[in-house]
């Protein structure tokens, strides 16, 4: 996974609330376990007509939101499945920061696992965040996990939580199979004490 740095980019408002996974990602997709590709049909039935042409007056097909990378969303986001592959698509499009008063928990845990940044704020400044989306490419948003600061395009910050741990990981590009390799030398041994200890197993 690579190490979470500070971003600065576009910011898509989304206030929808109770965008499920099957909105993210619709289960016709769920086809492969490989991680990435999913972009495309990210919110399908949302960004596409049956026939496939694009619906115009969704956010992301808009002009000056198809580089977003940071998405300002309504309460509840990321319920429904527990599908991880709603966090691939969305992490495939190319959003590396979702910003909302709430998530289900487990797309706020998924999330972070790839190396995507979920935010929780309250209402009243998910409210300054959207109207700043709003004023579409040129009002360019920063997430700063370091120093857990968000700053508009006008300069006004907004200072958020995040789990410690979880903040680590994303700093230093760690989901759970990089966990597990900063124990490879213990595991390692481990294994080799087991099969002097016991070579039949």
């Amino acid at each position: 996974m690579e190490k979470y740095e500070k971003l600065t980019g576009i910011a898509a408002p989304m206030p929808l609330v109770n965008i499920d996974t099957d909105m993210i990602i619709p289960k016709v997709f769920l086809k492969s376990i490989a991680r990435t590709g999913f972009g495309k049909n990210l919110f399908d039935e949302m960004r596409f007509n049956r026939d496939g042409t694009e619906i115009p007056d969704f956010v992301l097909n808009k002009p000056q939101y198809r580089d977003a990378s940071i998405l300002i969303a309504g309460d509840n986001f990321g319920c429904g499945s527990s599908r991880e592959h709603a966090p691939w698509a969305i992490a495939d499009f190319g959003i590396k920061c979702i910003i909302s008063t709430s998530f289900a928990d487990i797309f706020f845990n998924n999330s972070f696992k790839n190396g995507i940044l979920p935010i929780v704020m309250p209402q009243e400044v998910v409210d300054v965040l959207m109207q700043d989306a709003e004023k579409g490419a040129n009002a360019r948003m920063t997430v700063d996990l370091e120093s857990q600061i968000v700053t508009t395009s006008d300069g006004e910050e907004f200072s958020f939580e995040v789990d410690a741990f979880k903040k680590h990981c994303l700093l230093n590009g760690l989901d759970d199979i990089g966990l597990t390799y900063q124990k490879i030398d213990a595991i390692d041994a481990f294994e080799a004490e087991q099969a002097a200890k016991a070579p039949w197993l």
